[in-house]
Parts: C-alpha cells; sequence; structure tokens
C-alpha cells in the first residue's frame, strides 16, 4: 500500500492563495442580528444551508429576541419557527437547552470563549469558531463538509484527516490574520466553483494559473 503523498507546506499555501484571491470579498452568509441569534443560526445550519436558515431566521429572531424568552419557550413553540429546517427536533431542543445555560449561566452574554461555547448543547467546534470569529473577530477556522473536502482533496491533509485535524494543519499553514477570511473563501470555492457534484476530477482545474 502506497502512503498517500501531500503538499509540501509551500505548496499548500500556493493552494490556498490563489482560492483566496478568488473570493476576495467572502464573508458569512448567515444572516444574523445578534450574537446570541448568531448562535442560534449556526446551531441551525448543520445539515441544511444557510438560505434555509436565513428563511426562518426573521420570525425566530422576532419570537425569542433573548434567551431568556428562548428558554422560557416550549418545545413546541421553537419547533413551530424551524420546522423547515433538517433536524428539527433536535435542534430545538439545543436551542432551548443553550439559551437556558446563557440565560442563567451567563447572565445572557454569549461566552467569548471555546471552551464555554463547546459546553452548551450541540454546540461543537465548528460552531464555536464560526461564533468567535464572525461575532467576537476571534481568528478561527471553521472547519465545514467545504473547507475539509477541499482540503483533502488538493491534498493539504491527509483523506482520512478528520475536521479537527483540517483546523490544526490550516492553522499551521496560515497567519492568524488570515484564518477567517481564507476558511470563508475556501466555503465559498467549494459552494460555488468546485462542489462536490463536480465532475472534473482533477481540483487544479478550478484554479486560476
Amino acid at each position: 500500500m502506497t502512503k498517500e503523498k501531500l503538499l509540501s507546506d509551500q505548496e499548500a499555501l500556493l493552494v490556498l492563495k490563489k482560492i483566496d484571491s478568488m473570493y476576495s470579498g467572502a464573508k458569512s452568509e448567515l444572516i444574523w442580528d445578534s450574537k446570541f441569534h448568531l448562535l442560534c443560526a449556526v446551531l441551525m445550519s448543520a445539515q441544511t444551508t444557510d438560505k434555509m436558515v436565513n428563511r426562518v431566521m426573521p420570525k425566530f429572531s422576532q419570537d425569542f429576541p433573548t434567551p431568556s424568552d428562548l428558554a422560557n419557550a416550549s418545545i413546541e413553540e421553537i419547533e413551530d419557527d424551524i420546522k423547515k429546517i433538517g433536524l428539527y427536533h433536535s435542534k430545538a431542543k439545543h436551542l432551548k437547552a443553550s439559551a437556558k445555560i446563557i440565560a442563567e449561566k451567563y447572565h445572557g452574554h454569549i461566552p467569548k470563549n471555546k471552551k464555554e461555547l463547546m459546553s452548551l448543547p450541540g454546540v461543537g467546534e465548528k460552531t464555536a469558531n464560526v461564533v468567535l470569529a464572525e461575532g467576537f473577530g476571534v481568528p478561527a477556522i471553521a472547519v465545514d463538509t467545504h473547507v475539509s473536502r477541499i482540503s483533502k482533496a488538493f491534498k493539504i491533509v491527509p483523506a482520512n484527516a478528520t475536521p479537527h485535524e483540517v483546523e490544526k494543519r490550516l492553522e499551521q499553514l496560515l497567519p492568524k490574520d488570515d484564518w477567517i477570511h481564507t476558511h470563508h473563501a475556501m466555503i465559498h470555492f467549494g459552494r460555488y466553483t468546485m462542489p462536490a457534484r463536480a465532475k472534473n476530477k482533477d481540483p487544479y482545474s478550478y484554479l486560476p494559473d
């Protein structure tokens, strides 16, 4: 069995710079009006599209403006607002439970700490990183399916790399100031330029010369 040949740091950085240059204005497409609603939107976005989350957020935000409002709502009320998105039963439970902790333990404020964020029900590393990057401007790389797939397609990481391993490899390659923008550029590249259904299997054919 031959060992998988990975890109050198220099080669990997060149690929990332090219992707970055293709989407210089890349940013999150989720719509939110507070750090609390950002957290809710990211929690909802698992295994569904940002567009679908954006459709339910206006009414959700109006019905549950604060963590206390959401914590005190019934599961049925929450489900009614988010039933158009996938896995809405479990997401409603996570939203309510997280809101209760935020209201009681953090006095309605979203924690600016990765470990504390990940202690909230349903919040994993990706969700925590999105909240830190978008809500607080803290350098972070949120590894979603696009970031993971692209990193593997270009052999920046091994084919069996976990999301955490992808995150650590990209952090090691990129200057900290580039973490937020480059990961958004990778998401846009995976979403609009080289989608999972792309027929051309050579990833370099999607990059500029």
